[in-house]
């Protein structure tokens, strides 16, 4: 039996058979993980059993007013870390110059120089690095504004 069976077998609890139960009792004899867990989760059982929180009126508005507060702030320091980035249209920019650049490469004078001596085997391996180069900066550009596009292509 593993760690998850186990756990689940516990908090499900009622309905286990003799072979399940034997099961759970030599999982809990070596595992002392899923032993703690067990009696962690024995404790909290007990306790929300009894009486042992007196009712309070008015304590479910102040606790929500602050997960409100808090659920808010952390919106706000979350759009705060993304406009710190490049925007969307500096992305593209830098993209368009980036390939111009690689792609325009080919025509300088030095570039002949170089193919007529190293001969056409030359071309493969730049190729290859531009290829290299366009995909991981397309994948960059896609990884971190991937809620955005999925926003405006409705994906």
């Amino acid at each position: 039996m593993n760690c998850e069976r186990a756990l689940h077998n516990v908090y499900e609890g009622d309905a286990m058979s003799l072979l399940t139960r034997i099961g759970l009792g030599l999982h809990l004899l070596f595992c002392s993980d899923c032993t703690r867990k067990v009696e962690r989760f024995e404790l909290c059982k007990d306790i929300l059993s009894s009486e042992f929180f007196p009712p309070s009126p008015g304590l479910e508005n102040t606790v929500m007013a602050m997960v409100a507060a808090e659920e808010r702030e952390a919106l706000e320091s979350e759009r705060a870390d993304l406009s710190g980035g490049f925007s969307l249209r500096g992305w593209v920019i830098a993209g368009i110059v980036m390939f111009v650049s690689l792609a325009t490469a080919f025509f300088g004078l030095d570039f002949n120089k170089v193919a007529l001596a190293a001969g056409m085997s030359y071309l493969i391996p730049i190729g290859i690095t531009i290829g290299i180069a366009l995909t991981c900066y397309g994948a960059l550009f896609i990884g971190s504004h991937l809620k955005e596009l999925t926003e405006r292509f409705g994906l």
